[in-house]
């Protein structure tokens, strides 16, 4: 006879056993599923933190009445929800095993105001909004990070294949890096010569190489969030 525990994490949550290598993790699916959870993070932050925000304000005006008890009752229920969707991405993106808190407690009598004023304890649902907040600048950042290591680096690992345009449509020599007068005297410098191009291509693929694990070490800040902030 089998037995099933509550609030179990699925089998498919599991952390995955093996990494890709160094030198296959930026083409590697793992990488871009982290890479997609970082940039879905920032839609996801914003809203996240504009309810937050929004409903906890909005009850702290009308705390002096009645009608801050069930705003704060919603702002909790919808940061249950948030949670859980939280949980769900970690869990598809980051292959995060990580268990959903236990059920709110209501009472089985008293009507609206008897539950709403139960919520207010639910600690599951205060360590959601709270997460909803403090994660939000964190993911702002992790975001423009991410975004710009993985632009840099395949802008400038694939500079040998569009370096020629800057000859024969700008009319300069090579890449211009800079090009300005200083005392009478011109100061220029162009990436020109093949030795020049592939030292900066080589330049790009290094970047391409670290932004995995970047990308990675930035998410390990959401994986800790999640676990002890929205875990069971």
């Amino acid at each position: 006879m089998t037995t099933t525990l509550p609030y179990a994490v699925p089998a498919t949550a599991a952390e995955p056993a093996r990494r890709p290598g160094f030198w296959r993790a930026p083409v590697s699916a793992g990488t871009f599923r982290e890479f997609g959870y970082t940039l879905t993070n920032l839609p996801v932050a914003i809203a996240g933190f504009v309810f937050a925000v929004t409903l906890f304000s909005l009850g702290a005006g009308l705390a002096v009445t009645l009608l801050g008890i069930p705003v704060y009752a919603a702002m909790l229920a919808g940061a249950r929800g948030l949670g859980a969707v939280e949980r769900r991405r970690a869990r598809t993106r980051l292959g995060l095993a990580v268990g959903d808190p236990a059920p709110a407690r209501t009472p089985g009598e008293g009507g609206a105001w008897a539950r709403a004023w139960a919520r207010l304890g639910d600690a599951a649902g205060w360590k959601a909004l709270l997460f909803q907040v403090v994660m939000f600048p964190w993911r702002v950042a992790s975001f423009c990070v991410a975004v710009t290591l993985w632009v840099t680096g395949w802008v400038v690992a694939l500079f040998p294949a569009y370096s020629w345009v800057f000859e024969r449509y700008l009319d300069w020599p090579g890449y211009r890096v800079y090009d300005f007068t200083s005392g009478g005297e011109h100061h220029a410098y162009y990436i020109e010569s093949p030795w020049q191009v592939a030292a900066v291509s080589g330049l790009g693929i290094l970047l391409v190489l670290l932004t995995p694990p970047v990308v990675r070490a930035l998410n390990g800040v959401d994986r800790a969030a999640v676990r002890s902030l929205l875990g069971r």
